[in-house]
């Protein structure tokens, strides 16, 4: 089975469209896994004979968990587009956060900040090789921004957990930012 196809089709489904697939999301981004099994084996033969344990499989074995299944639900960590803003719960953030970037970026960045544009969230790392790895998918050299997150969170900014590498934020402001010379 192609994991990383499964992957792609289940994020799109569970973060930008779920209309498509008939799939109804709570508040918190939750849906029925049975829901989502039919509607996978509807979408190409291959799936036809998909069970949960290949949506654990799928997840177990990506690099970046994407997926929640508790019981009979499942949804997506972050990542969404759907309009309606998901509800999350702040956490305290790490001291130090990271976002990669395009170096065409950075000059609205030092304006605006970060801000989610087409998600519902901006996405920050914990570390500097996810942000890294992120980056490089908007520049092939990309920039590497620090963001003072605790200092941010002190003053008023929400910040929560995606998963054990990936923070959101509603947005951050560029006083908080660290930009490169």
């Amino acid at each position: 089975m192609n994991y990383t196809d499964l992957s792609k089709t289940i994020s799109h489904a569970l973060r930008h469209e779920p209309w498509l697939y008939e799939l109804e999301l709570d508040d918190e981004g939750w849906t029925n896994v049975e829901d989502v099994l039919s509607a996978l084996r509807c979408e190409k033969p291959a799936w036809e004979s998909l069970v949960v344990d290949d949506l654990m499989k799928m997840n177990e074995q990506s690099e970046k968990k994407r997926f929640e299944i508790q019981g009979t639900k499942m949804r997506a960590f972050y990542g969404h587009s759907i309009p309606g803003k998901l509800n999350k719960t702040p956490a305290q953030p790490p001291q130090f956060l990271f976002h990669g970037t395009s170096p065409s970026n950075i000059g609205a960045i030092q304006i605006s900040g970060l801000r989610p544009m087409q998600r519902q969230f901006v996405h920050l790392s914990a570390d500097v090789a996810t942000a890294m790895n992120v980056g490089r998918r908007k520049a092939k050299m990309p920039i590497i921004l620090q963001i003072r997150a605790e200092e941010a969170h002190a003053v008023g900014t929400k910040f929560y957990l995606g998963n054990e590498s990936v923070w959101l934020a509603d947005g951050v402001a560029a006083k908080f930012i660290e930009f490169p010379d």
